[in-house]
């Protein structure tokens, strides 16, 4: 897939009213420091569409970036982060879920591990719930660059085992650094939005 063109296009807070795209939807979800916009920017070969930040928890709406005028990537807010309030923790949550139940046009939802450590009771929480509204979740296990190789299969296990995902459940391995698992990412993308046309 050849990213021509990425957007920001719609940026939804708590009680902002989610738009009725009639373009497909592909979600990312993930830690609050997990390195959401860093894949997002990386994938669409952009600098700083997605707002990166070293304050964990700088995404605190949905954002519908229009890629190419043909699909939508939707970035939902990070979970998990503790220096928000529990209200507004609260009011994420709802945000996501309300998204998850209504949007009529998401095919795929991504949820971003940090493939150094083991997925935490919010990451699987996390996965739990959006198997709760219907959809199998995409693993992404981000911060490749920053374990030795030997240790790749190893950690992949740990996060197939602690999300407790079936054996042909989807895990890209992924570096913001170098970009590796971007050719991967994009090419599965587009077989998802091929068969859905």
């Amino acid at each position: 897939m050849v990213i021509k063109s990425a957007e920001l296009e719609t940026v939804c807070g708590v009680t902002s009213k989610l738009p009725q795209n009639s373009n497909l939807e592909i979600a990312f979800a993930g830690k609050s420091n997990v390195g959401k916009s860093s894949l997002i920017n990386g994938l669409l070969n952009r600098k700083a569409l997605a707002r990166t930040s070293s304050q964990p928890g700088k995404t605190q709406t949905i954002n519908f970036y229009r890629i190419n005028d043909a699909f939508y990537f939707v970035d939902l807010p990070g979970y998990g982060y503790a220096k928000v309030s529990a209200k507004e923790r609260e009011n994420w949550g709802k945000m996501i879920e309300r998204y998850l139940h209504t949007s009529e046009k998401l095919v795929l939802v991504f949820l971003l591990i940090d493939i150094r450590h083991e997925p935490s009771a919010n990451d699987k929480m996390m996965y739990d719930w959006i198997v709760h509204n219907g959809f199998r979740p995409v693993i992404i296990a981000t911060k490749l660059d920053k374990i030795k190789r030997s240790q790749i299969q190893k950690n992949i296990k740990i996060i197939r085992t602690k999300l407790e995902m079936d054996n042909e459940d989807l895990i890209f391995p992924y570096s913001a650094l170098s970009k590796q698992g971007r050719e991967e990412i994009l090419d599965y993308i587009d077989s998802v939005i091929e068969s859905d046309v």
